[in-house]
């Protein structure tokens, strides 16, 4: 069975997204990953936009600050980028965000999909209630369901707060690469999410984002 994994966060950037399936610690990151058990690439990808917006808020254990979070019930769209992967992928990469070992499914996508079939069904399924612990289904792409992750509460119940620079820095390289935007959008994308606004300046922003291009 093949998932489109969704991401909002610093996984459009697939060289990101390469240490969530081949394991290792990225530069710059705080974090070993373990990796997925199928080490194989996405077989495809493709930008998408998702209604709602993306908030950040907690605190992340891999780049420090606020972490990305998908609430559909956000005014105007989130950028994403979806990756064509099979059932197992989706849930290692999921069980790596919540801190679990790849291969732990219990209580989380269970083998025969029947939580991936609820989320289809209802939109939404709750596989737990820490972050990244809610699964989120926001329609289908060429027959093939489309899914994250995200917290179980939106971000009017959370307080919000913002990232660190290289965490922002790759989500900036992610949405060039993905949604090949020029620097000024990407800069008025990031600066109006939860979190970065009212904590960062625009002109820092959009100068964060200038460093992040350049640097690849």
């Amino acid at each position: 069975m093949l998932a489109w994994y969704v991401s909002y966060g610093s996984n459009m950037h697939a060289a990101r997204l390469g240490w969530y399936i081949g394991g290792g610690c990225p530069p710059g990151g705080k974090r070993t990953y373990p990796g997925c058990r199928d080490r194989r690439p996405p077989s495809r990808s493709t930008p998408v936009s998702l209604p709602g917006g993306v908030y950040f808020a907690g605190e992340s254990a891999a780049w420090t600050g606020g972490m990305a979070f998908y609430d559909p019930h956000l005014p105007g769209e989130a950028a994403a980028r979806a990756y064509l992967v099979t059932l197992e992928q989706f849930t290692d990469i999921a069980a790596q965000e919540m801190y679990r070992p790849p291969g732990d499914t219990t209580e989380l996508i269970p083998a025969t999909g029947a939580a991936i079939d609820a989320a289809v069904a209802n939109g939404r399924a709750t596989l737990g209630p820490g972050r990244y612990e809610t699964l989120i289904c926001p329609g289908s792409r060429d027959g093939v369901p489309m899914l994250t992750f995200t917290a179980p509460e939106g971000a009017s119940a959370v307080r919000c707060r913002p990232p660190a620079p290289i965490y922002l820095g790759m989500i900036a390289r992610g949405l060039r690469e993905s949604h090949g935007w020029p620097a000024e959008r990407i800069a008025t994308y990031l600066a109006d999410r939860p979190g970065v606004a009212g904590a960062w300046p625009p002109d820092a922003v959009a100068a964060l984002v200038d460093r992040a291009l350049a640097d690849g």
